[in-house]
């Protein structure tokens, strides 16, 4: 379930670093090791991680620390996730421009990591590119998340109606401590914790299939159904209490699946998908 509160179209770079104090502390990035500083305290004859354990290391070659090209990699995932968290809960508004350098402020990063995470935004169809100026985040609303909960019923619940007949009960009470935790999520109020839940347990369900395109199809459409609404809206509504029903959806679902009742099943999965989640 997905949402979002609503900005102005066009609102400026500098309207956008107004509000990003608020925000920052909550989506700084951790700050990462200084690779060349351990490797200055190496070359002037400090302790190695080995010689503190009391290896012997007289002759032997120091291989070098890992460099930048793996640990950028690691910050650009984490900036991708706080802004993809960012924009479920609606702290990047509909319509509103970001910079990179301003964005990068906010994280507490450079602004590499952050453009390289926007880039695969834009790929994903969440913020589109504006010249000279950075990202917008893309304006949806009603009609393309009807849209987006027709194609995923159309993927989704043939799929779940198969496995249905097929999944021993075992294999679905497996599942049980991914529906309790979207319960756990949804009663926390918080709607990116809420909607990471919830595609970890559809995802798993599908998973079943033995199908990882599928289940990779599945998540982004899942994702993207998860983005704000223009106006102030979130899919599928977005109070704590439409969260809470929501999860225990999965629940009365993952029942009628170990109690093999597939007309109950049917009727569960048409109802969880004409409510977009």
């Amino acid at each position: 379930m997905k949402q979002g509160t609503q900005g102005s179209a066009g609102t400026t770079t500098g309207e956008a670093a107004a509000g990003a104090g608020t925000a920052r502390s909550r989506y700084r990035v951790p700050a990462q090791p200084d690779a060349g500083e351990a490797d200055r305290r190496r070359d002037a004859g400090g302790a190695t991680e080995g010689s503190a354990r009391g290896e012997h290391t007289h002759g032997e070659s120091v291989l070098p620390r890992p460099r930048p090209a793996v640990q950028r990699s690691s910050v650009r995932g984490q900036v991708l996730a706080a802004l993809r968290t960012a924009l479920v809960t609606g702290d990047l508004r509909p319509g509103e421009v970001y910079s990179g350098p301003v964005l990068a402020e906010r994280f507490g990063v450079s602004a590499t990591p952050v453009r390289e995470a926007m880039q695969q935004l834009a790929q994903e169809g969440a913020v589109e590119v504006v010249p000279n100026r950075g990202f917008r985040v893309v304006e949806r609303g009603p009609r393309e998340l009807a849209e987006l909960a027709e194609v995923r019923a159309l993927i989704e619940v043939p799929v779940m109606l198969r496995l249905a007949r097929t999944v021993p009960a075992e294999r679905w009470a497996g599942l049980r401590p991914l529906a309790e935790a979207t319960v756990r999520a949804a009663s926390s109020g918080c709607r990116a914790t809420y909607a990471e839940a919830d595609r970890a347990f559809h995802s798993a369900v599908l998973a079943l299939a033995g199908n990882q395109q599928l289940v990779g199809v599945a998540e982004e459409l899942h994702r993207r159904a998860q983005w704000p609404l223009v106006g102030g809206g979130a899919p599928g509504g977005g109070t704590r209490a439409e969260l809470i029903a929501d999860a225990h959806e999965h629940t009365a679902l993952l029942d009628a699946l170990i109690a093999g009742d597939l007309d109950v099943v049917r009727a569960l999965v048409g109802e969880h998908f004409n409510g977009a989640e």
